[in-house]
C-alpha cells in the first residue's frame, strides 16, 4: 500500500489510548534535507473514526508540541493529515563495510603500424578503494548509520593495453561523533575508541590490482597470455557504540529535578515536566564558572531516570549509563520533598547505587556528590536523614533547589573544584608516565 510515495510501515492491531481504533496505518518518510537528517516526519492518515487529541499526544510523546491538523479536500470527503515530529537519538548501530576490489590485469599485445614483433602490453589493474572512519564534531548521533548500514568503496578499474594501469577506486570516509567506540561485530574486539576530533583510521583495505601480461614476459616466453585477477577488498562487520564525553554525570530516580538542574547550570534546555521519564535521551550542557580570563568550564550530562530493577530492563533500563562511563564526577540527586511520594531518601540512594554497581564499568567507584533536590519544600526529617547518611559515607552534601536557586552556586563551584582537581591529577599522571618512558 502506498500513498504519495510513502510506504506503509506498520498497523496497530491493539487498542490505543484516547479511543484510537485498531488498524491505524502509520506512514514514515525520511526527510532528505541535511539539516533534518536525524528527524523523521510521521504521517498519520486516520481514515478511521475515534482519533482523539489524547491519542495524538500519546503518539507524539511530547505534551509541549501539540500536533497540527490540516484539512485537505478530496473528491469524496475531507481527510485530515497530522504531522508529528520526533527527534531520534541513536547511540548504537551495526554496519557492514566492503572495500573496493582490485582491477584485473590485462592481456594485450602491441599492434602498431611500422612496429614489427610488438610484445605484450597488458597493463595492471587499479587498486580498490579503502574505507576510512573519522571522528567529527559535527555529528552527535549514529542515526545516519541506523538507516544506511551498508557502505562499499569503489573497485579499481581493469588494466588496459599499451601498458595502461587501471584507475584506482575512490576511498570513502565515514564520519562518526567524538566518543564513538568501534567494535568488531564478529569477535567483539575493540578496534578503536574515537576520543578526539579528526581521528582517522582505515577500517577496510582495498584489494591490490592484478598484474598484466607484460610482467610475465621472459626470453623464452615472449608472448605470455597469463595475467592476475584483482584481489578482493576486505569485508567487515562492525558495531558502533556512542559514549558521550562529559565531565559530570547527573543520576537519580525519575522526576527528581535533573533536567531542571542542568537548565539552571548551563544554557541547555531539556524537556521539563511533572511526570516520570520526561528525559528519554541524554542531554549535555556546558557550565562556566569564574570571570575571564580565569574562566573555567566543564560538561554536564543529564541521564534518563533510573528505577529499581533497571539492570533487568525495568523502566528505560541501563542502556544510557554507558554515556557516563567517561565522566570524572557523579552528582546523585535525591528528592527530599513530599511531592515525589517516596518515603525514604536513603533507600532511594541505595537503590541507585545498587543499579550503578550492577552496570559495572567502575561507575560506583567514581567521585560522587550528593544533592538534596527540592530543598525549598523539603521534609526536615528526610533532609536530616539524608545528610546524616552522607556524613557517614564522607560524601559532600549540598541542599539545592533548581526552582528557587537555593544552593545552585555552591554546587556549581564545588563541582568545578572537584573536576579541576581530577584534571590536574590526570595530567600529572600522564607527565609522570612520559618521563618514565625513555625515548625510542
Amino acid at each position: 500500500m502506498k500513498r504519495g510515495g510513502v510506504s506503509a510501515l506498520a498497523a496497530w492491531n491493539s487498542s490505543l489510548p484516547g479511543g484510537m481504533s485498531a488498524g491505524l496505518l502509520i506512514w514514515r518518510r525520511r526527510l532528505r534535507s541535511q539539516r533534518s537528517c536525524a528527524t523523521h516526519r510521521w504521517f498519520l492518515q486516520p481514515g478511521l473514526p475515534g482519533i482523539s487529541r489524547a491519542a495524538l499526544a500519546f503518539l507524539a510523546l511530547d505534551r509541549d508540541s501539540a500536533p497540527k491538523l490540516t484539512a485537505t479536500k478530496s473528491a469524496s470527503s475531507i481527510r485530515p493529515s497530522i504531522h508529528l515530529w520526533i527527534a531520534m537519538f541513536i547511540d548504537e548501530a551495526r554496519i557492514r563495510i566492503k572495500a573496493g576490489d582490485g582491477g584485473n590485469g590485462c592481456v594485450a599485445f602491441r599492434r602498431e603500424k611500422f612496429v614489427p614483433r610488438g610484445g605484450p602490453s597488458g597493463g595492471d589493474g587499479g587498486r580498490g578503494g579503502d574505507v576510512y572512519m573519522e571522528s567529527s564534531e559535527r555529528h552527535n548521533t549514529l542515526v545516519h548509520f541506523r538507516f544506511n548500514p551498508e557502505h562499499k568503496a569503489e573497485r579499481g578499474r581493469h588494466g588496459e593495453g599499451s601498458n595502461c594501469t587501471g584507475r584506482e577506486g575512490e576511498d570513502i570516509v565515514l564520519k562518526v561523533p567524538v566518543g564513538t567506540a568501534l567494535y568488531d561485530d564478529d569477535t567483539g574486539e575493540l578496534v578503536h575508541d574515537f576520543q578526539h576530533a579528526d581521528e582517522r583510521i582505515v577500517i577496510a583495505k582495498g584489494g591490490r590490482g592484478g598484474r598484466g601480461n607484460q610482467h610475465f614476459a621472459t626470453p623464452t616466453h615472449q608472448a605470455p597470455r597469463e595475467h592476475e585477477p584483482g584481489r578482493l577488498g576486505e569485508e567487515r562487520n562492525y558495531r558502533l557504540e556512542l559514549k558521550l564525553l562529559a565531565d559530570v554525570g547527573l543520576v537519580g530516580f525519575p522526576n527528581v529535578g535533573k533536567s531542571t538542574l542542568i537548565s539552571r547550570l548551563s544554557a541547555a534546555r531539556p524537556k521539563i515536566a511533572d511526570y516520570p521519564f520526561t528525559t528519554l535521551e541524554p542531554n549535555l550542557g556546558v557550565v562556566s564558572v569564574g570571570e575571564p580570563p580565569h574562566e573555567e568550564s566543564y560538561v554536564v550530562a543529564d541521564m534518563p531516570g533510573l528505577i529499581e530493577g533497571a539492570h533487568l530492563g525495568a523502566g528505560l533500563g541501563l542502556q544510557f549509563l554507558r554515556h557516563i562511563e567517561r565522566t570524572r564526577v557523579l552528582v546523585h540527586l535525591v528528592d527530599v520533598s513530599d511531592s515525589g511520594g517516596r518515603p525514604d531518601p536513603v533507600d532511594d540512594f541505595k537503590v541507585i547505587q545498587a543499579e550503578l554497581k550492577s552496570f559495572g564499568h567502575g561507575l560506583v567507584e567514581k567521585p560522587m556528590l550528593i544533592a538534596a533536590s527540592k530543598a525549598d519544600v523539603a521534609d526536615p526529617a528526610k533532609l536530616k536523614k539524608l545528610q546524616s547518611m552522607a556524613k557517614r559515607r564522607k560524601l559532600p552534601f549540598y541542599p539545592i533547589s533548581a526552582v528557587s536557586g537555593l544552593g545552585i552556586d555552591a554546587l556549581k563551584y564545588a563541582i568545578a573544584e572537584r573536576v579541576r582537581e581530577l584534571r590536574e591529577s590526570e595530567l600529572a599522571a600522564v607527565r609522570t608516565e612520559a618521563e618514565a618512558t625513555p625515548w625510542a
